[in-house]
């Protein structure tokens, strides 16, 4: 028998003795995942009854979600419709948290033109370009970068302690002397570990901070270890979703080129982070992404199997976090369509 192999006998005294199989993690007692989540642009509530939606589905996360721009949630939870909304969330013991590619709004590429260039990521050609992202090895990008992550969290503060300041979407990072050597999320977390310290040490001595595994991001970093207070997130954006993420043979036609590799990139992710804190950001309820980011919407191709199988597939990794893109769930989408699938979502999460 192989060293990682038990046996039947073996097995079976491990059950009775109430102990956990090497190699498998075990399950939780109570719900398989601790975060049920949705991610929400602030104009899909103009389904003004959301949060009632989503306690009574037995969601546990409202994210708001901008592209890039935080002014855009700052001004809809300082409005009537999100005090409101808010109140509701609070009233429902619905957790609130901000996600969306901040970088921009970190380091405004306004510095560009000032003497500060070297803030900006060295390109290919040796030149510093402002159009992503930053030099992790300019301590004035970082200096500039903590000072407004802890201003626009005092603004949005999210009531879970989770953060979310994620890179831009599709940026590259930079290839300085300094920097050559690091991968895209050696460079993610330069800033990242940065980031969170500053929010312990000025707004939440227990602030967590996502780093998001996407895009140019995909792969763990290599060289640069994370804060203990950086947590992994999980968004395996290019999959499909006629088939589980855990059908190894499903094919892509990018990078990953399978969803075997999209897990493999997951495992070694978990690794470097840690499981516990782990989230999974997917898009089974995602109508932008289902209608090409183009309006009219259309409706989800909901598939309760595939949603069951995908939460399986994280569950035996041990994985408590898990939330799903549900932007262009408002009201002209239930006036088209009808209700949207939430209960069944979470129900689906359960197994």
């Amino acid at each position: 028998m192989k060293a990682n192999e038990v046996s039947r006998r073996e097995c079976l005294g491990f059950l009775l003795a109430g102990m956990v199989i090497p190699g498998l993690h075990a399950q939780p007692s109570g719900p398989r995942f601790t975060t049920r989540g949705v991610v929400l642009y602030p104009w899909d509530l103009t389904l003004t009854d959301w949060p009632e939606r989503a306690a009574g589905a037995g969601i546990t996360t409202i994210a708001l979600h901008a592209a890039r721009r935080l002014d855009v949630l700052i001004e809809y939870i300082q409005s009537e419709p999100g005090k409101r909304f808010l109140d509701e969330c609070r009233r429902l013991d619905i957790q609130v948290e901000y996600e969306l590619h901040a970088m921009g709004a970190l380091l405004s590429r306004e510095f560009f033109y000032s003497p500060g260039m070297d803030m900006f990521r060295m390109d290919e050609t040796g030149k510093r370009n402002p159009d992503g992202n930053c030099c992790p090895s300019s301590r004035e990008a970082l200096t500039r970068i903590c000072e407004k992550a802890v201003a626009y969290g005092r603004l949005l503060k999210p009531s879970s302690g989770r953060y979310f300041y994620w890179p831009d979407d599709g940026g590259q990072w930079c290839g300085c002397p300094k920097c050559a050597g690091l991968n895209p999320s050696d460079q993610a977390v330069l800033v990242e570990n940065a980031m969170v310290e500053a929010l312990r040490k000025e707004l939440d001595p227990d602030a967590r901070l996502s780093h998001i595994s996407y895009g140019e991001t995909l792969a763990p970093p290599a060289t640069i270890k994370p804060h203990e207070a950086l947590f992994v997130e999980f968004a395996p954006i290019s999959r499909i979703y006629d088939r589980s993420i855990g059908d190894p043979e499903a094919r892509l036609g990018g990078e990953p080129p399978s969803h075997a590799a999209y897990l493999e990139l997951l495992d070694a992710n978990l690794e470097v982070f840690g499981r516990d804190t782990a989230q999974i950001l997917e898009y089974w309820l995602d109508v932008s992404r289902f209608s090409s980011w183009t309006r009219p919407a259309g409706k989800i191709p909901w598939d309760a199997g595939i949603v069951r199988a995908d939460a399986r597939a994280y569950a035996e990794r041990g994985i408590r976090h898990v939330s799903t893109f549900a932007t262009w769930i408002d009201a002209d989408y239930v006036m088209r369509f009808g209700d949207p699938p939430l209960a069944e979502y979470v129900k689906a999460l359960e197994g």
